[in-house]
């Protein structure tokens, strides 16, 4: 039997188009806001057309020692080009943490599955 992790593609966001990029602070104030978004394309712009596009970001966080991640934040994105509106692949949320981790996020694009990317977070 397959296991989805399996199916998981990453890479350097620098040179791919489809990992997402987590922009979050390495240090955070436990229990204090601060801003997570996560975006597509920063270095190299991924198309956004009817065709090929990237419908969704979820976002997680692994508390250190915990058994479990939990989702953070889910963002669809619906419009690719019906009538001439367009969706960009970007999501902004305010977290509060009161423990170290890892951030999570996956991304699908239609065309090229799924894409994962993470990045490690210290709690003070």
């Amino acid at each position: 039997m397959k296991s989805l992790g399996q199916l998981l593609q990453t890479g350097d966001w620098k040179g791919e188009k489809h990992v997402p990029v987590i922009h979050a602070p390495e240090k955070v104030k436990s229990n204090e806001d601060f801003d997570l978004k996560v975006s597509i394309g920063d270095e190299i712009k991924h198309p956004n057309t009817l065709e090929h596009h990237i419908s969704w970001i979820k976002v997680f966080f692994h508390p250190q020692g915990d058994k479990f991640p939990i989702e953070l934040a889910n963002f669809n994105f619906s419009a690719h080009g019906e009538g001439s509106i367009f969706t960009e692949s970007v999501g902004l949320s305010s977290i509060k943490l009161s423990k170290s981790g890892t951030i999570y996020a996956l991304s699908y694009c239609n065309i090229h599955g799924l894409w994962e990317n993470s990045k490690d977070i210290v709690v003070e």
